[in-house]
C-alpha cells in the first residue's frame, strides 16, 4: 500500500479519522522534534522540559483539541509551531506561579530566595507582545513566530505564508522593530 500524502492525511483527520491523525503525527515527528529542539535551544539551561516531552505535549493537544480546518503541510507546521510556543508559555506561567508562592507559606520579601529566571519572564513578555502585534499586523507576528520560534528558514516561512521572501524579510524587520520598541530588547 502506497504512503498517503500529508495533505490527504490532514483532510482525513479533519473529517474525523483519528487513525489519519496518528499516522500524520508519526510521519511528521522528526520535523516536529526539529522545531521543538529549536524552541528548547532558546530556553534557559536546566529547563525541565525536553524536546521529546514538548512534542508529546503537542501530540496530546492536537489529538484532543478542537478540530482544525487543516489546509496543507505548511498550515500544519504553522499551527504546530504556534502550539509549541503556547506549551512553553504555559510551562513558564506554571513555574512563575510556583516561584511566587503557589500555595506555599509566605515569607517576608527580604528572606525570599527564589527569583524568576529572566528568560521565563522574557518568554511571557514576548508572548504578550506577539499577541499584541498580531492584533495590529497578523502576518508580521506569524513571520516572527515561524522564524524565531519555529526555526523555519526564510524560504520555508515564506512558503507557509504564501508570500515572497522579500515580503517576508520586510515583515520580519517591521515585526522585530516593533518588538524592540515594545519590549526594550531585541530578538537574536
Amino acid at each position: 500500500m502506497a504512503e498517503q500524502p500529508v495533505t490527504t492525511l490532514l483532510m482525513d483527520w479533519r473529517k474525523g479519522s483519528d487513525a489519519a491523525g496518528k499516522e500524520l503525527l508519526a510521519r511528521m515527528q522528526p520535523e516536529l522534534r526539529r522545531i521543538a529542539a529549536v524552541y528548547m535551544r532558546k530556553e534557559s539551561p536546566g529547563h525541565t522540559l525536553q524536546a521529546t516531552a514538548l512534542v508529546n505535549e503537542l501530540y496530546i493537544r492536537l489529538m484532543g483539541g478542537a478540530a482544525v480546518e487543516w489546509q496543507d503541510r505548511a498550515h500544519f507546521l504553522a499551527v504546530a509551531s504556534q502550539q509549541l510556543r503556547r506549551i512553553l508559555v504555559d510551562h513558564a506561567r506554571e513555574k512563575r506561579a510556583e516561584k511566587r508562592g503557589g500555595g506555599a507559606e509566605r515569607e517576608p520579601l527580604f528572606e525570599a530566595q527564589a527569583v524568576t529566571p529572566p528568560f521565563e519572564e522574557q518568554l511571557l513578555d514576548l508572548h504578550g507582545a506577539l499577541d499584541e502585534l498580531a492584533s495590529m499586523d497578523g502576518r508580521a507576528a506569524q513571520v516572527i513566530e515561524l522564524r524565531y520560534f519555529g526555526g523555519l528558514t526564510e524560504k520555508e516561512a515564506a512558503e507557509v505564508l504564501s508570500i515572497s521572501v522579500a515580503t517576508l524579510k520586510r515583515d520580519w524587520e517591521a515585526g522585530r522593530a516593533w518588538l524592540v520598541g515594545r519590549l526594550g530588547w531585541a530578538l537574536p
